[in-house]
């Protein structure tokens, strides 16, 4: 099934100019950008996106953290998008993360992890509204489709 999903490109990207990087790499995979912006976090997003962290000792460092830079937002879509980004994305602690994917090639920790993904529909569906007006994401479904899967599988 088409699915859209959030992949945020953390300050450690940015910082390490890797964006263009892990762009790539869901380019290359066949994801389709059907929206992206850079922007700079702050506090009230950032308390929203994290709020199930918000007792955890570490949320006062992941919060500043990701408002060191801006970060780049992405809406990717594509069959199974949600699985396969967090498949791409690796591990979340970069040093325990596979070769190959993402944080396995990119990152050696588990907060400065280089992206964040959507882990279900439902937080997809939530993350997207969060940090995309519905005018900000294209209708893509026609273009190259037939290229990227079968018939019966679109």
């Amino acid at each position: 099934m088409l699915e859209r999903t959030l992949v945020l490109l953390k300050p450690s990207t940015v910082e390490r100019a890797l964006i263009g990087e892990i762009i790539n790499r869901f380019e290359k995979k066949g994801l389709r950008i059907a929206g992206m912006k850079m922007l700079q976090l702050d506090d009230d997003i950032l308390a929203e996106h994290y709020a199930h962290l918000k007792n955890k000792p570490f949320f006062g460092i992941l919060k500043a953290s990701m408002m060191k830079t801006p970060v780049v937002a992405m809406c990717l879509e594509g069959v199974d998008a949600i699985a396969v980004v967090r498949y791409i994305t690796g591990y979340t602690n970069g040093r325990k993360a596979d070769p190959g994917t993402i944080r396995g090639d990119y990152c050696m920790s588990n907060q400065q992890n280089i992206v964040h993904a959507s882990d279900s529909p439902e937080a997809a569906e939530a993350e997207l509204k969060r940090f995309f007006r519905p005018e900000e994401i294209f209708d893509l479904k026609d273009m190259n489709l037939s290229r990227l899967y079968a018939v019966d599988e679109i």
